[in-house]
């Protein structure tokens, strides 16, 4: 619990989210997911792990943002309390057979807990773009170049990620056109706050140049943003990401060129730890 020692509010408010959606997932095993009239658990059991990991990820990094402790503080229980509330939207509306985001001919209850939650949704984007800033100062980088580096790539791709989740608010549901689905830009966004601080982590201990490690970062985390911008685009123009056309194939091969840039790290990374211990047993 180390990686979490100086955020633990936010690591257990994330592990709330994963007991949580083991209960919908238990539900979803006993009784399906749909609950008349528009509810459906199975959407609060994907909603709750996301939220879970997202959490962890932002509790793991947070202490490498050079915030001020006073930063810290209202970085932390803004996001705790917003989180807690987004628990008890997703879960109780949609146990109750409501759909949490988009009300549609219900109580006044359920209209007023899911206007909140519209609220709620935009002051996590503008509590994380808080934290993103400081990511771009330079007390962060100087502390730590190479791992600040790849959590700024993270910033970036989360905001697409915020972006992409304002965008569905006002579209009024994930789908563009005839196949477009705005939950892949949504979802693989927010992955890059794993992704890349974890490549910046592993070639941060490695001996080679700062501008060599440097370099392997930059790829990892421009190609990310370039394969996001390709899947924003074809879902833009109304288009599945799962067809074989122009952009949705440069998408492919930017995520592949991430992924291999990550790859290389890991296993440069399993080799050096042979060679040291190599040399250590003689």
């Amino acid at each position: 619990m180390n990686l979490f020692a100086q955020e633990k509010g936010l690591a257990l408010t994330g592990l709330f989210g994963f007991l949580l959606a083991g209960i919908c997932a238990v539900w979803v095993v006993l009784y399906g997911g749909e609950v008349a009239p528009r509810g459906n658990v199975a959407n609060a059991f994907s909603f709750d792990a996301a939220l879970g990991v997202f959490l962890l990820s932002t509790a793991a990094i947070a202490p490498f943002s050079a915030m001020s402790a006073k930063g810290r503080v209202f970085f932390r229980w803004s996001y705790i309390i917003l989180a807690l509330y987004c628990y008890f939207a997703e879960n109780v509306q949609n146990f109750r057979g409501v759909n949490p985001r988009f009300v549609k001919g219900a109580a006044p209850f359920d209209v007023t807990v899911g206007s909140i939650f519209t609220f709620v949704a935009l002051l996590l984007v503008l509590c994380y773009l808080f934290l993103a800033v400081h990511y771009f100062r330079s007390k962060a980088y100087t502390a730590h170049p190479v791992l600040v580096t790849g959590i700024r790539y993270a910033m970036i791709a989360v905001l697409i990620s915020f972006a992409a989740g304002i965008w569905i608010s006002f579209n009024g549901g994930r789908t563009v056109g005839l196949h477009g689905n705005l939950i892949w830009l949504h979802g693989l966004g927010f992955h890059a706050i794993q992704a890349m601080p974890a490549v910046a982590w592993l070639v941060s201990r490695k001996t080679p140049s700062a501008q060599t490690r440097g370099n392997l970062v930059h790829i990892a985390g421009t190609t990310y943003i370039l394969g996001l911008v390709s899947i924003g685009w074809q879902t833009y123009l109304g288009g599945s990401v799962q067809e074989w056309s122009l952009f949705p194939v440069i998408a492919c091969c930017c995520f592949a060129v991430s992924l291999a840039a990550g790859a290389y790290a890991f296993f440069d990374k399993i080799r050096d730890s042979k060679g040291v211990r190599r040399e250590w047993f003689g």
